[in-house]
């Protein structure tokens, strides 16, 4: 049999195939780009308005980014300060935290510990009626705290009206570098129990931590630790390493990043000497606790150095890092997944494998896989940390997180902080029941979503009937359901008045005593950690 063309010549054809083949990825990336540009270019002649074509970009930009991940975000150039926060958790400015009054006065909620607000004496409720001269009245919240921040060392003049005198003064500040510890509040829960409760991973945070767990160590009592992370979601892996530092021998695996880019793999190990490797800890976790959080209970769990407490958490084990695209203009994406020391990724959600309709799913779990401990345990991946304890958390209404979410609460708050001086400390303090009554008839007054789950679904029932033709035939019955299920918001305050009386004394607490305040005073109700304490055993769990 003679071949029709000679085989080189079958070669040569082939050849240039595979090349255009292994380019056509790039000829796809820059034909999109190219007829990105020419689509730009004609809406900039020929649409028939005016068009912002750097607003269009930036549009197209965010558009495609939302279909990769929620981590993947472009920064651009007027939004630098945004950069500064992601990498150090600090900004320039004074430190406090502002509100829109409706009056359009823009009020100080809540000033920082430590911060200049705090040192220059801004109250919880002063009005600041001017910045540097020109009237807030005008001004949005974001407006306002745009003009607030600055270079530290910079000068800051503020007019305010005080809550408590009512007089007007011109506040001079010296703004600073802005950091909020990453402790907390940290104390003794029991006679022997030492607790420490991290809000945040930001610059130098395990030094906060470290500090913390030095001076409860120096009392002398402490025998166990518990390192509370719940609502903890996240932040710089490089402190969430440093903190297991603090309990593991130097040189310990505690996690490892793998990318597509090969240069992006690598382990993190610890570099410094430990301060206790033989103290028993337990994490406290819970569904809020996410990426670094999840590092450090991860790491201490799959080493079989402390005990995990709570619910499973959030599931994010995705790394970004922070690159320049030009013009001053950066992009943060998601560059690795990340693997505690048995070798688990705890992310929980696959954004690389979408539905249809663009929704994205939980990792099933046929497709999770086993892992090990030191000594053996079975650990899983693909859904978070699961706690070695279980312990829920208490059932908050649906009613009662409105009303925590909304400002009912902080605007009672600074009522009470205007009229009473000074309050029990933290750890202590507590509304009477006559006090409560006075904050039921306050809230009453306000408007908020108080209806019930049932009192919901029972006026979808109403609703249903009476479609159906079966309401006129059965209204009393239907009706008397829906009064039993139908509280006043007077009836609701007083029916949920454990949980609320709590979350409104944790913000009291806050205007007296800062965040360490509405800390220390929410343990004095903390049932989950009183349960969770309850089933700790000094010893972990062996398989």
């Amino acid at each position: 049999m003679k071949f029709r063309y000679p085989l080189a010549a079958i070669v040569l054809a082939i050849l240039p195939f595979t090349n255009v083949s292994g380019q056509s990825k790039e000829f796809r990336t820059g034909k999109s780009l190219e007829v990105q540009s020419i689509i730009l270019r004609t809406l900039d002649t020929y649409y028939v308005d005016s068009v912002d074509v750097e607003k269009l970009v930036n549009t197209g930009i965010n558009s495609m980014l939302r279909t990769l991940d929620p981590y993947t975000e472009y920064i651009p150039e007027e939004n630098e300060n945004q950069i500064d926060m992601l990498t150090t958790g600090s900004y320039g400015g004074v430190g406090s935290i502002i509100k829109k009054l409706p009056s359009g006065e823009i009020m100080i909620s809540e000033p920082y510990e430590n911060t200049p607000s705090a040192k220059m004496g801004l109250q919880p409720g002063d009005r600041i009626l001017e910045i540097d001269g020109v009237s807030t009245m005008d001004m949005e919240v974001s407006q306002a705290s745009e003009r607030m921040k600055g270079e530290p060392g910079s000068e800051l003049k503020l007019k305010v009206k005080k809550i408590r005198s009512g007089e007007v003064e011109d506040v001079l500040l010296e703004r600073e570098r802005i950091h909020v510890s990453d402790v907390v509040y940290y104390g003794m829960v029991q006679d022997t129990i030492g607790y420490i409760q991290i809000g945040g991973f930001t610059l130098y945070g395990s030094r906060d931590v470290k500090r913390a767990f030095e001076d409860l160590k120096g009392n002398g009592q402490m025998k166990r630790l518990i390192l509370d992370l719940r609502g903890n979601g996240g932040g710089l892996m490089s402190e969430a390493v440093d903190i297991v530092s603090l309990f593991v021998p130097k040189g310990t695996l505690v996690v490892s990043q793998r990318g597509k880019a090969p240069r992006m793999n690598e382990e993190f190990r610890t570099t410094t000497d430990p301060l206790d490797t033989e103290i028993p800890i337990m994490v406290l976790v819970n569904s809020g606790s996410a990426s670094s959080s999840e590092i450090v209970a991860g790491a201490l769990q799959d080493l079989d150095r402390a005990v995990v407490a709570g619910t499973r958490t959030f599931g994010k084990g995705l790394v970004q890092n922070i690159r320049p695209v030009g013009y001053d203009n950066s992009l943060k994406l998601t560059i690795a997944k990340y693997y505690t020391p048995s070798g688990r990724c705890v992310q929980a959600i696959d954004y690389s494998n979408r539905n249809e309709d663009g929704s994205v799913g939980v990792v099933a779990d046929s497709l999770k896989r086993e892992f090990k401990t030191a000594s053996g345990r079975s650990v899983y991946d693909g859904g978070g940390i699961t706690p070695d304890v279980k312990v829920e958390t208490e059932y908050y209404s649906r009613p009662m997180v409105a009303l925590i979410y909304s400002d009912i609460l902080n605007d009672f708050a600074i009522d009470y902080y205007k009229s009473h001086v000074e309050i029990a400390p933290a750890g202590k303090f507590a509304l009477s029941d006559s006090e409560f009554e006075a904050f039921v008839q306050f809230a009453a007054q306000k408007e908020f979503d108080h209806r019930s789950e049932s009192q919901i679904e029972m006026e979808r029932v109403v609703a249903a009937a009476k479609r159906e033709g079966l309401y006129d035939s059965n209204k009393d019955a239907v009706e008397n359901m829906l009064d039993i299920v139908t509280l006043s918001k007077e009836e609701f305050l007083r029916h949920h008045k454990k949980h609320i009386k709590e979350a409104l004394e944790q913000e009291i607490c806050t205007k007296y005593y800062y965040q360490r305040g509405a800390a220390e005073n929410i343990l004095k109700s903390d049932e989950q950690l009183a349960k969770a304490i309850s089933l700790w055993k000094d010893s972990i769990l062996l398989p």
